[in-house]
């Protein structure tokens, strides 16, 4: 995945209740009634001096936010054609659902397993090149993943196909360092590619810091030392 760059409204509708007061005899005493921000006279039988709607309180869970935002990042390929309002949005959901996390995150044992890679602000940051702008041209991603072997192996992979027709990968493992209570880093090996029956390692050891911001049995958040927002999903 990356290098240095860290390589890796709720609306809602309210109907207002009709209330019907009948009366067998008219009269010329006024009738009142006030719902919401609106208000009418009319003359009836009564006087009813106001009707107000109950003040309702929405409250969003965590649930709530994993799933409104897993749907903004569905079919973004990671978050390349999202707009930057729509990123927006994402970062808006992410720092809500953060205040949920558990305390020291990083000592959690969810982290371990599979994490399909399903967004990154800064698309680029997962697959290097191989997701730049001119790099889709050639390579079209498949799937991003990072695996998390406990004691302290990360292990990242970006599958594609190549020119329409060759399938490949480019791969990096690293060792996991525990930085403080939300912080890793990670140190790779070179990279490496295989492109059909083509096979090597290529380039040089890399480094990335990684702040957990949430984690919970399907769901993982990372915030890269130079901003970037991951979303990880746990694969099934």
């Amino acid at each position: 995945m990356a290098t240095s760059a860290s390589s890796f409204t709720i609306a809602s509708s309210f109907s207002e209740p009709r209330t019907r007061i009948r009366s067998s005899k008219r009269s010329n005493l006024p009738l009142q009634y006030k719902t919401g921000s609106w208000s009418k006279s009319r003359r009836f039988g009564l006087v009813v001096s106001s009707v107000s709607a109950p003040n309702v309180e929405l409250r969003t869970g965590p649930d709530d936010l994993i799933s409104s935002l897993l749907s903004k990042v569905a079919n973004s390929d990671g978050g390349v054609t999202l707009s930057p309002e729509q990123h927006k949005e994402v970062a808006q959901v992410a720092g809500e659902l953060q205040k949920y996390c558990v305390s020291e995150p990083v000592k959690c044992p969810l982290i371990f397993g599979d994490w399909d890679v399903v967004y990154c602000s800064v698309p680029t940051s997962p697959g290097g090149g191989y997701r730049s702008v001119i790099g889709r041209l050639f390579f079209r991603t498949k799937e991003m993943i990072q695996g998390i072997d406990s004691p302290d192996i990360v292990r990242n992979k970006v599958s594609f196909t190549a020119l329409g027709f060759l399938e490949g990968d480019v791969s990096l493992t690293g060792k996991l360092k525990v930085l403080d209570s939300e912080w890793v880093q990670v140190i790779f090996d070179p990279p490496e590619l295989k492109v059909g029956s083509l096979e090597f390692k290529y380039g040089f050891e890399s480094e990335v810091k990684l702040r957990i911001t949430y984690i919970d049995e399907k769901l993982r958040l990372g915030l890269g030392s130079r901003g970037s927002l991951f979303v990880f999903r746990r694969r099934q």
